[in-house]
Formats: structure tokens, sequence, C-alpha cells
């Protein structure tokens, strides 16, 4: 028998019909929170991680093709952008031309299954709140699902803990938010519980490449997916090479006591190794979420660890309510995908170009997305129109949310071709065709309007 907070854990995630295999794995991360753990990762247990570089690997043709036809992709699509103030899938979000982010990753998938002559089935690991958004706006697409594999599986549910305690956390208001993900290490669990991980082997797939639904970069790629299949690697991850914006994010290391690959994010990074952790000449490398998995080398990995893989856990602190800082604190416990790579011997990384890493995390990144920065081809891959991605930081006051964002840019957004930087302070809507050259700070006592085909340059 275990603790009386993680029993009755157990009976609220049977009463809601949790696969039997995630209460189990939920209850494994119980026990470790119970016993003190943190999934800290001090700097003092890993070294610097270094790799290949793509573009200096030698990939046949032929075999990049035949790679690509037993590849089967998965999009991570569970987010609502709550922190962008919406209410619904992110990846419904439009982004260009009329289009979402599951309109791009559709006619992407199309495009490279047409090209090789490749099944290469798209399916979306959903959440609860995702799901019927979701496959509302893929029945447009009637030729997308393959047959005999589902068009999407859903990822599991996991009850937040009051930090007093470690109990369930109530909230009759909203019974919703009683729950969260268990993060996307979950991804794994779900493929097992639901028995497409099986499925997929049996229709005579190899590889899995999975990436979030939000990176528009990460496109099925046969040249990557030739690499991975020639080196032989049960599991694998894209790579980029950190910048500024990557400071306070993830990277890659090497753990000293076995030399295992491992991936350590922020919250696992102790307060003392804060200025490690964004030391971009130490850890050069951050991952893209883009990774590749043998079939069989997971079905084994899950099956020697009766379904529990056993990832690092991560204690994420919040409130119960995000939106309301007087509900109490609680835990979420959660895991994330990329840390599989320390789970397998022989596990690789490789460093990709930041074509195949544009991530959509805030309004900031919607931007440049929706600017003249990229092109999107005849085949729908993000074409990148500069020689880089200017540094953007919008006033958080009325930039935000998308609703307020919108409203700043009813014209659409300003040329950043040959801007470095654009940060705004106060509240500033821009006219049709603004033009940003170089590095624009704009300081807005009041509301202010740029002008239509306006120039906005350093010197003013």
């Amino acid at each position: 028998m275990g603790s009386k907070g993680l029993e009755t854990a157990r009976a609220k995630m049977q009463d809601a019909g949790v696969d039997p295999v995630a209460i189990d794995t939920f209850a494994h991360y119980y026990r470790l929170l119970e016993h003190g753990e943190t999934g800290m990762i001090p700097e003092s247990t890993i070294t610097p991680l270094d790799m290949e570089a793509l573009a200096d690997v030698e990939v046949d043709d032929e075999a990049a093709a035949e790679a690509i036809r037993r590849t089967a992709v998965i999009k991570l699509n569970g987010g609502l952008g709550t922190s962008m103030g919406m209410d619904r899938a992110k990846s419904l979000l439009c982004v260009r031309r009329g289009l979402s982010f599951l309109d791009i990753i559709a006619r992407q998938v199309l495009h490279v299954r047409k090209e090789y002559a490749a099944d290469l089935p798209l399916i979306f690991m959903n959440s609860f709140r995702t799901s019927a958004d979701t496959m509302a706006a893929l029945a447009r697409y009637e030729d997308l699902q393959v047959d005999g594999l589902p068009l999407e599986f859903l990822q599991n549910k996991v009850p937040k803990l009051l930090a007093a305690g470690l109990v369930p956390a109530a909230y009759p208001k909203n019974p919703d938010l009683e729950w969260c993900p268990p993060g996307h290490g979950d991804l794994y669990t779900a493929l097992r519980g639901t028995g497409l991980l099986a499925q997929l082997r049996e229709a005579g797939f190899r590889h899995v490449f999975v990436s979030n639904s939000d990176n528009l970069g990460a496109v099925p790629d046969a040249r990557v997916a030739g690499w991975f299949a020639q080196s032989g690697a049960p599991f694998a991850i894209e790579a980029v090479r950190r910048t500024a914006s990557d400071r306070k994010g993830g990277h890659f290391a090497t753990r000293k006591a076995d030399g295992r690959i491992v991936l350590r994010e922020s919250a696992q990074t102790l307060e003392a190794d804060k200025d490690s952790l964004a030391d971009l000449d130490r850890h050069k490398f951050t991952s893209t979420n883009n990774l590749w998995f043998d079939l069989d080398a997971m079905t084994e990995a899950l099956d020697a660890r009766e379904g529990i893989l056993g990832l690092p856990m991560i204690r994420n602190v919040k409130h119960l309510d995000p939106a309301d800082p007087t509900t109490p604190e609680v835990i979420q416990i959660e895991t994330a995908m990329g840390a599989a790579i320390e789970i397998f011997e022989g596990a690789r990384t490789i460093e990709v170009g930041r074509d195949r890493f544009v991530p959509v995390k805030t309004t900031n990144d919607l931007l440049v997305l929706r600017s003249d920065i990229y092109d999107l081809g005849q085949d729908f891959v993000l074409d990148q129109s500069s020689d880089g991605v200017p540094f953007i930081e919008l006033d958080g006051d009325f930039y935000k949310l998308v609703g307020d964002f919108d409203k700043r840019f009813p014209e659409g957004a300003p040329s950043l071709r040959e801007a470095t930087s654009l940060v705004i302070d106060g509240d500033v809507t821009f006219g049709k065709g603004v033009r940003v050259v170089g590095d624009v700070k704009i300081k807005a006592p009041s509301a202010e309007r740029i002008d239509a085909s306006a120039v906005l340059a350093a010197d003013g």
C-alpha cells in the first residue's frame, strides 16, 4: 500500500478512466516526490557535449528515400496556448496566408508523401482539451489519414497535487483545473497504452519522427531520416547552437557517471548553477525537440521496464488556477520526452540548421513568423529570406495576448528583413508596409500609430 495521498490520486485517475500504465507511471514519480527527489542535475555531475553537424554528413539519396518511407510522423499537439490568451488548440492559430499551424503541417506531409511515394503517417498526440478542435480542423484533408492507423491518440492526464500534503487538489469551480498533462515525456506511455506502438510496427514502419506542432521548421526530412537510419542509433535528437534567446533554456551534456547524453532543462538546474546554464560557450547546444527513435528499440525498452521508461522527473510548482495567484500552490509531476536520450545506449545528437527550429512560444516569435523573414514555398517549407532572425521584444502589457497583438498589427507584420532587433515599450499600432531597419527601440508614453510605409531605423 502507498501513502494516503497516492491512493487517493490512484482512485481519482481510475475513476477518470486513465490508462493503468499511466497510473503506475504516475505512482513511480509520486514515490520519488515523496522521498524528496527534485530531479535536479548539478553542474558538477556533467560535462559539455560536442557533436557532428548534418551539413558535414554524407547521406545517400536512395537510402534517405527508403528511410523516409519507413518513418511515421507524430506531432505533439496538447497545448492550448493559454500564455498567449488562447483557449483552444494553439495549432489552430493563423500564421501565414490564412493558414494555421495545422494547415501547414498537413500540407508539408502531403508534399513529402508525393515526392517520395511514401505512406508517411501523420499522427497527432492531442490532449483532452485539444482533440475536438484539432480533429474538426483536419477534417478538410480527406487523404491525410493512413489506412489502418489513427490520426490522433490522446496523452494522459494526472492530478495536480497540493504542495502542502501531496494530495490531489480539488477545484469544484472548474474541475478541469484539477488535472494537468504529465509533460511530453508521456508520449511513450501513451504510445504503448493506446496500442499505437504495436500498430506502427505491424504496419511495417521502423522509425518515428516526433516534433512540436508549433515548430513549422520540423519538416519530416529525408536527409535527416537517412542519417538516423544509417547511424544505427536507437534514439536521436536534433540540436541547434544556442543563442542569446536560449540562455534560460535547456541544453545537452554528458553525464560523468556513465557517459550517457543527458538533456538538462532549466527546471532541473540548481540556482547555484544558473550561470553555467546561461554560458553559451560552455553548453553550446540546445534541443529542437525534434527527435527520432527506432520502434523496436523503444518497444524493447518499455517492455523491459513494464511500461515505465523511468525518465527524470520534473517538479513543476504552480498555482492551482494559473490565472489566480490566490489559489493554492500545486505540484505538477512532469517529464520531458527528450530526456529519454539517457535511457538508450548509443543514442545520438546531431547539429542541424536553425531553419529546423522555428518555435512559437510567444507573440514575439509569432511576429517573426508572420513577417517577411520567412517565405512559404510550394512545398510549404519555411524558407528564411534573410541572413538572421532579429531579436524581438514586445511590451507584454499590450502584445502578450494574441487578441491584443492582432489589434496592433491590423495590416499585417512589418518588414523585418533588414532588422537586427525591435524592442517596443508601450502601446504602438503599425500601419501597412512598415519597414524596420537595424536596431530599433520604440518608447511610447501614450498610444502611438506608425504610419503606413514608414521606415523605422536606429537613427530615428
